[in-house]
């Protein structure tokens, strides 16, 4: 068992990763960079990301600058001046801009298709360390080590297991049960997730520039279309680099729609076609969304449910669990992605201070990691869940909302709370920081104490 270390006498912890989702990717990346040992190992043959749209922000670029990703990623985004709110027939409801935004936080909001982000991150790290086809059925651990079993008959030990994989998460479900029979998990961590929408998603084939002028803009074009009265759609369309368009379609649920549509357990493409033919001549600013539809070939189109839950275990023993297996935020914010991977990103931190491989200091660095997060993810949850009612909401009190949002709350105090939220933009402990950008307060990040004492030992030793 390892002693309390020191710069030279770390301890080196033997790391499962389940999920190779973009939590799980920007975690082993992170732990290479720590020279902390891992896999990932993920249940798919493969990942193919949903073809949606996906956003990023101040409080996660950082951090990816940090690890000298930001010329490649400005490949493959665009940023966003902003959006506008449609009526089902085009007529303009809001329109919310962000110019000064880039100024004040030093960082542009960024939009882009999912899969190419999955594919950048999936190339930094060495094709070793990821396992496909390794679905988890059990796991047990003890006092020095975690073991995971996977349905081939493979087992996996190590020193910690991390659950990047996803909002049913085997992981989770697992490691709640070690939970249930020590009587340490909350009833509230029972129950099942909020259903709130399904969303279809799908990119289209590159488009004519001709037919499709804002593809030449290097800025996204985003648009937000919510159906009439009496309906339970809404609708959006993002512009994104390689001449391609980001479409999503909502379907707000309701007790009876929920119930229904969950116990329809076809998800698979041919399933899509009953939505499709009722969203097909919806009005968008490039004509109907058939003809979105049309381009994006049908492998592309994919239809999921939009669910939220806030879990209150996060960790028991030597597992722990990051992104959508810990919190299930709604899209509506863009902070669903983000939040999974500032997760990946304090979780590395306190992996990289562990003291020891004991159980006691590994339970240490997950409260840690957990107290450093909750407050955030909380105050992002409750975001989602209310930026929800106003893109997508259809009720009548969600359309109350929506209308006191855009006509009545001043744009100074929306923008008050935006800035508000820049302020928090976590990097890696064990890395040189970037520098401040924008003008805006930023939280002041505390760097590692092994880090520190690192670097002192390596000045020391140069004079």
């Amino acid at each position: 068992m390892a002693s309390d270390p020191s710069p030279t006498t770390p301890p080196v912890p033997e790391v499962i990763v389940v999920g190779a989702g973009l939590s799980g990717l920007l975690l082993g990346i992170l732990l290479e960079r720590a020279k902390i040992p891992f896999n990932i190992y993920e249940r798919a043959p493969s990942v193919k990301p949903l073809g949606a749209i996906m956003s990023l922000n101040v409080n996660i670029l950082p951090a990816l600058e940090q690890l000298g990703l930001m010329d490649e990623l400005k490949k493959i985004w665009l940023p966003s001046p902003g959006f506008t709110i449609y009526s089902s027939k085009l007529k303009s409801i809001a329109t919310a801009t962000a110019k000064d935004y880039p100024k004040k936080v030093g960082y542009d909001i960024v939009v882009f298709a999912r899969p190419p982000l999955y594919d950048l991150l999936l190339s930094k790290l060495p094709a070793e360390r990821i396992h496909f086809n390794k679905k988890v059925v059990s796991i047990t651990q003890d006092e020095h080590n975690v073991t995971v079993t996977c349905a081939d008959g493979d087992t996996i030990r190590g020193d910690i297991l991390v659950g990047a994989d996803g909002a049913y998460s085997s992981v989770r479900r697992n490691m709640y049960k070690e939970a249930r029979k020590a009587g340490v998990l909350p009833k509230v961590d029972t129950q099942n997730l909020s259903q709130g929408y399904i969303t279809m998603v799908g990119t289209t084939d590159p488009l004519d520039l001709k037919k499709y002028p804002d593809l030449k803009d290097d800025y996204t074009h985003f648009a937000q279309m919510i159906g009439k009265k009496g309906t339970p759609y809404t609708w959006s369309t993002f512009t994104v680099p390689d001449r391609k368009i980001c479409w999503s379609v909502q379907l707000q649920l309701n007790h009876k729609t929920s119930n229904q549509m969950f116990k329809n357990s076809e998800w698979a493409p041919e399933s899509n076609e009953k939505m499709i033919k009722d969203i097909y001549n919806f009005k968008t600013p490039y004509g109907v969304l058939g003809d979105l539809i049309d381009a994006t070939p049908k492998e592309r189109i994919s239809r999921v449910a939009l669910e939220d839950k806030l879990f209150e275990t996060w960790h028991h023993g030597r597992c722990v669990l990051i992104g959508d297996a810990a919190h299930k935020l709604l899209p509506s914010a863009g902070q669903g992605a983000v939040n999974a991977l500032q997760d990946s990103v304090i979780l590395a931190n306190c992996l990289y201070d562990l003291r020891s491989l004991s159980t006691k200091d590994v339970a240490a660095a997950f409260n840690d990691y957990h107290e450093q997060r909750r407050p955030f993810v909380t105050y992002q949850f409750n975001a989602s869940r209310m930026q929800a009612k106003v893109m997508f909401g259809q009720t009548l009190m969600d359309r109350i909302i929506r209308h006191i949002a855009f006509k009545y709350l001043p744009e100074s105090v929306r923008m008050k709370e935006v800035y508000k939220s820049a302020a928090y933009r976590p990097q890696a402990s064990f890395l040189p920081l970037v520098e401040k950008r924008g003008v805006c307060k930023v939280l002041p990040q505390q760097m590692s104490k092994r880090y520190l004492a690192e670097q002192k030992a390596a000045t020391a030793k140069q004079n």
